[in-house]
């Protein structure tokens, strides 16, 4: 049963917002995981829907890189556990005159480079073609790219006395090898080949040997211990695949405006996520918090994304209440998107609870996003329209958010029985 099938047979709105109060307990939320063939702590969508479910997690979404196709078994395991699903999309960019400029905006090491996602996507079943060629040229960009950087590292390891063999191809059958997912759905991220060369590296080089073969490949005497799987790969990632390392291939991202286009033209709402303490010191671009409501605003963002385990409370509770403020809508997740499998649920950095007044904004975003799938699965206006802008029937962003949050608390009651 797809969402579509299951928002229409909920209702109107107004039968929705006319109903009985629900007496649930406040929703617990995470708006952000990622899932296989995407780089991800979880084996499988069923482990992640499993999880959420002991850790009592309401509503769950998943936002990956470059293909879909794994929501639909998402969807069906969401409905049969009693778990909303958001579904979402995330997208690297480039802002040349911020590289040009030096600005840091979400990524720490590299200025110009703009993480941006998609929230609330309904239109991901099938593409439309204004979707898919834009969805295409980010996936061949992207290809292109990885598959010199794994030549690259296989040259590297192959002077350094492992002759692994691996080629792109090769690290997307591991994947597959792996979870299971078509190779067709395969979409390389360094991750993936760190992974596969560490791999390859522990099935065929005695631990006592591998920090030898490590410095002459790294040119470095290696940081990470022998038998640590999750460092290794981290090590390869830092060592060899970044600017100015031996593998490294410069990246050819699409732009903002590119990515805007592909968000909307799958139906969702671009939201900016923010990383705030989670560098030291804080990008340019964030700092201060007004002046960065400032440009997301300029940008067209009506929506803001944290991963609180990188964040002080302090510092959280400060950014997100000032976004809210401004009328920006604002929800956090965990990513999983690295080996470490971590509690689903969202906390601060070092697992300090997030403030009750901001877990409460995550949960109104969450809220928005279901509001906004359900309508837009209905063909009728959602929280932001065809082009971005923010929808004309409310005359207050504050009015609008209220009007959202509430609608889509009621489909998730109505969805969760």
């Amino acid at each position: 049963m797809t969402m579509t099938t299951i928002f229409s047979g909920m209702g109107s709105p107004d039968a929705l917002l006319s109903g009985t109060a629900s007496a649930n307990k406040p929703l617990r939320v995470n708006a952000h995981i990622h899932l296989p063939p995407n780089f991800s702590a979880f084996e499988t969508a069923k482990q992640a829907i499993d999880l959420a479910k002991e850790q009592g997690i309401t509503v769950l979404g998943v936002s990956n890189y470059y293909d879909y196709s794994v929501y639909e078994e998402f969807t069906a395991l969401a409905r049969q556990n009693g778990i909303f699903p958001v579904f979402g999309l995330e997208i690297i960019t480039l802002d040349d005159a911020l590289v040009k400029s030096g600005v840091l905006i979400n990524d720490p090491g590299n200025p110009g480079k703009f993480y941006i996602c998609g929230k609330g996507i309904t239109k991901f079943n099938p593409l439309s073609p204004d979707a898919l060629a834009l969805l295409n040229v980010i996936r061949e960009r992207d290809s292109g790219r990885m598959a010199a950087v794994t030549d690259r590292l296989a040259v590297r390891f192959s002077e350094a006395g492992l002759d692994t063999g691996l080629t792109a191809t090769a690290v997307k059958e591991r994947v597959v090898a792996r979870h299971g997912s078509p190779i067709e759905t395969v979409y390389l991220q360094e991750r993936h080949v760190a992974q596969a060369f560490q791999e390859i590296l522990f099935e065929r080089i005695p631990t006592t040997e591998r920090a030898g073969l490590l410095a002459r490949a790294f040119g470095v005497t290696p940081k990470s211990a022998p038998d640590d799987a999750n460092a290794v790969q981290n090590e390869i990632r830092s060592a060899l695949m970044k600017a100015g390392k031996p593998a490294f291939v410069p990246e050819t991202f699409v732009d903002r405006e590119h990515a805007f286009r592909l968000i909307l033209a799958l139906g969702g709402v671009p939201c900016y996520p923010t990383l705030a303490d989670g560098t030291i010191p804080v990008c340019g671009f964030e700092e201060p918090v007004e002046d960065l409501i400032a440009r997301l605003k300029n940008y067209g963002f009506t929506c803001a994304e944290f991963i609180p385990i990188r964040n002080t409370p302090e510092v959280l509770a400060k950014y997100v209440s000032a976004m809210r403020d401004a009328g920006i809508v604002v929800t956090a997740g965990t990513e999983h998107n690295t080996r470490d499998l971590l509690p689903i649920a969202p906390t601060c950095l070092k697992g300090a609870p997030i403030p009750a007044e901001t877990r409460a904004i995550f949960e109104e975003g969450a809220c928005v996003l279901a509001a906004h799938q359900y309508l837009a699965s209905r063909g009728e206006p959602g929280f932001v329209g065809a082009g971005g802008e923010p929808n004309p029937d409310f005359a207050t962003d504050e009015a609008r958010i209220a009007h959202f949050a509430k609608l889509g608390k009621a489909v998730i009651d109505k969805y969760l029985g």
